[in-house]
């Protein structure tokens, strides 16, 4: 009998960065970058902009910097488009995004190596 997931064990899942998870984020988005109307560039810039202004969590990070990177966004744009919101958000919340960035890479690094183990 398979095991039904609660709110308990998604909430969990997602804060560790669980790719079913992960996975059901991704298809809540599917869509967005055509209705938006914006280049793909602009499109991944924009939505770092919104998870450092949110002070988002790394995992929300290692999705984003991960579908950033697939579409050719250069790291410069990444700290010019934290730079261009600095002021309005305030320094706090730019340190903390960098900070997560970090982390994120970390978690990024720890599935690849989990993955490569199961394989």
């Amino acid at each position: 009998m398979a095991k039904t997931q609660t709110a308990s064990d998604s909430l969990k899942g997602l804060a560790q960065g669980d790719p079913k998870v992960l996975e059901t984020l991704t298809k809540m988005t599917a869509g967005t970058l055509e209705r938006s109307g914006l280049d793909d560039e602009t499109y991944q810039l924009v939505r770092i902009a919104a998870l450092v202004a949110s002070d988002a969590a790394p995992v929300s990070y290692l999705v984003n910097l991960g579908a950033a990177a697939e579409t050719g966004v250069d790291l410069s744009k990444i700290v010019g488009t934290m730079v261009a919101v600095a002021p309005v958000i305030g320094t706090a919340k730019i340190t903390s995004a960098a900070s997560k960035m970090a982390r994120a890479g970390i978690l990024g690094a720890e599935l690849a190596e989990m993955r490569d183990e199961e394989l």
